[in-house]
């Protein structure tokens, strides 16, 4: 959570006992956040922003990666509410995830989905009255101008182009400048 734009952040569990015993247990659990230096912690529920939200989900699937049992997890817009930096740190997490799990992310932002090892343009195009969604599997020039797109808006320059091929050579390359391995299972939607 610290990583993903709320340094100061604070996340914690109350468990307290309940009157009596339902279908859902003897315990009452609840999820408390503080997003914000000196702000108490809250019920998660009541205090987090849909990026807050999001952003703790993804961290809490982070750390329990290696002894969760989930084969897939599916992001839809894990990235709503942020940019630039954080949204690159949500991208290397979730190729992070991508080493235990198969992991898909619906996304806007280029540099989250620069860090997928798959990128999955989908489409929709209406005609006569009926709408179809169309799927793509990019290749890498693909994937480099379909970046571009994302980060350059309306007009895509040629200096939007490197950015876009800047962007995704990093993604794709970790710190020993060694590719990375093609065994992970991070998709870009």
């Amino acid at each position: 959570m610290q990583t993903l734009g709320m340094a100061q952040g604070q996340f914690s569990i109350e468990i307290s006992a309940t009157d009596k015993p339902g279908s859902l247990g003897l315990d009452r659990l609840e999820f408390l956040v503080s997003a914000n230096p000196g702000q108490p912690a809250k019920p998660l529920a009541k205090v987090a922003s849909g990026g807050e939200l999001s952003r703790i989900s993804l961290a809490i699937q982070v750390a329990s990666a290696e002894v969760a049992q989930i084969p897939t997890l599916i992001f839809d817009e894990v990235d709503v509410g942020i940019g630039g930096g954080i949204a690159e740190v949500v991208g290397q997490k979730m190729q992070q995830l991508g080493q235990h799990r198969q992991v898909l992310s619906i996304t806007h932002l280029g540099q989250v989905a620069a860090f997928g090892n798959q990128h999955l343009k989908v489409s929709k195009h209406s005609n006569n009255g009926s709408t179809v969604t169309q799927v793509n599997q990019l290749d890498e020039q693909q994937r480099v101008e379909e970046l571009a797109r994302m980060v350059g808006g309306l007009e895509i320059t040629q200096q939007t182009l490197n950015h876009a091929a800047e962007m995704f050579s990093r993604a794709q390359t970790n710190t020993n400048g060694a590719t990375k391995s093609k065994t992970k299972k991070t998709t870009a939607l």
